[in-house]
């Protein structure tokens, strides 16, 4: 089988950093004036009054401490709580698209290519601007790629499962040189307005290259040894946006079209998924976790990423062996295992081996196994 390679890596990191302070702030303000407004029905037991959020909440909760925001002044505003993001006329570049050409520039200029060279680019991701053009037709515009482009989500996982698409392809000779991309605006799907999920997401953009090892102009890349994917239906995590709510005369644009999970359960259902999938991977392809000098995890929880990283390697993994960059990026979804990756990978040697995972809404899990050249 043709060895496909991930020859070079690129972040866009938002100029809006937000830390659990801020958000706490503005959010108890929020219930301070959602409870005034709503005295009377609190007082005669018709609904319940908001609870406050704190810092210790969030932390304890899911190791955040701050996040990037494409905008943060409406979201840290009590009579808004959420982003402000101006919408563009059609003959200008999209928000995410900017994010994707910024990202993407990175990962070229690390792979010693140009624009011109790519001639397969996927953009995945959980939200998209719209149904169509695709995001990633208009990144290849934009960019000045050549060949073909499509878009893709499949929620938290789009990234490892656009990965083992695109490698599909290259092995396959529909394409020499590829581009996967994940802008995530996951602040725009968020109800800052829920206590248990206000502190959940950041924004940020990855983007990786992939070639056939053999045309590599990087001298030490990462090779694509295995791919595992897998899906299981679930309600547990959900977003009930779409363009059919229009249509419906009970619902329109509620906060139920927002993110929603039930975490428990989330966590009792998946982590035994992904567990099962990536010891049973690594089985197969003969490599005992020994050998393994980093892990790439989904950057959704903290104590999510040390059971997943406890089953896999046997032991409480380090932060050298399992990387966390959650704390201060948040969860962005797709690009998070990629963030890992990217930030935490020039220090390995040739042979090293890792596993860059990613896991959720669907449920999903993609679990790639790499080794250095």
């Amino acid at each position: 089988m043709t060895s496909i390679v991930i020859s070079g890596s690129g972040l866009y990191t938002p100029p809006h950093a937000v830390a659990n302070e801020e958000l706490v702030k503005a959010f108890n303000r929020w219930v301070d004036l959602y409870n005034e407004e709503n005295a009377s029905a609190i007082d005669a037991g018709q609904i319940p009054a908001k609870q406050y959020s704190s810092c210790e909440f969030i932390e304890k909760a899911s190791g955040i401490k701050s996040r990037y925001l494409v905008s943060r002044e409406g979201v840290l505003d009590p009579e808004v709580m959420q982003p402000l993001i101006p919408e563009r006329g059609d003959d200008k570049p999209s928000v995410m698209v900017e994010m994707a050409v910024a990202a993407a520039e990175q990962a070229l200029l690390a792979a010693g290519r140009e624009p011109g060279e790519i001639d397969l680019i996927i953009v995945a991701a959980s939200n998209m601007p719209r149904p169509y053009p695709a995001l990633a037709i208009e990144l290849q515009h934009y960019l000045g790629a050549g060949g073909a482009a499509f878009d893709m989500n499949v929620a938290c996982s789009s990234a490892t499962f656009a990965i083992k698409t695109a490698a599909d392809m290259l092995a396959a000779g529909t394409a020499r040189a590829a581009l996967v991309v994940n802008p995530e605006i996951c602040s725009g799907h968020l109800n800052f307005r829920d206590r248990d999920s206000h502190f959940i997401f950041g924004d940020a953009c990855t983007a990786l290259v992939l070639e056939r090892e053999g045309s590599s102009r990087q001298p030490h890349p990462w090779a694509l040894v295995d791919a595992r994917l897998v899906t299981q239906y679930s309600n547990n995590i959900r977003n009930n946006f779409g363009f059919l709510n229009r249509c419906s005369p009970d619902t329109r644009y509620s906060h139920d079209k927002l993110f929603v999970q039930q975490g428990r359960k989330v966590f009792k259902e998946v982590l035994p998924m992904v567990s099962e999938l990536v010891t049973t991977q690594l089985a197969e392809a003969g490599w005992q976790s020994q050998v393994l000098a980093r892990l790439w995890l989904h950057q959704a929880n903290l104590t999510m990423n040390q059971f997943i990283a406890r089953k896999i390697l046997g032991h409480d993994a380090s932060t050298d062996e399992a990387p966390v960059i959650l704390d201060r990026y948040a969860n962005t979804s797709s690009a998070g295992s990629i963030i890992a990756f990217h930030l935490h990978n020039q220090d390995l040697p040739a042979g090293a081996r890792g596993v860059l995972c990613s896991f959720g809404a669907g449920y999903s899990v993609g679990s790639l196994l790499l080794e250095r050249r």
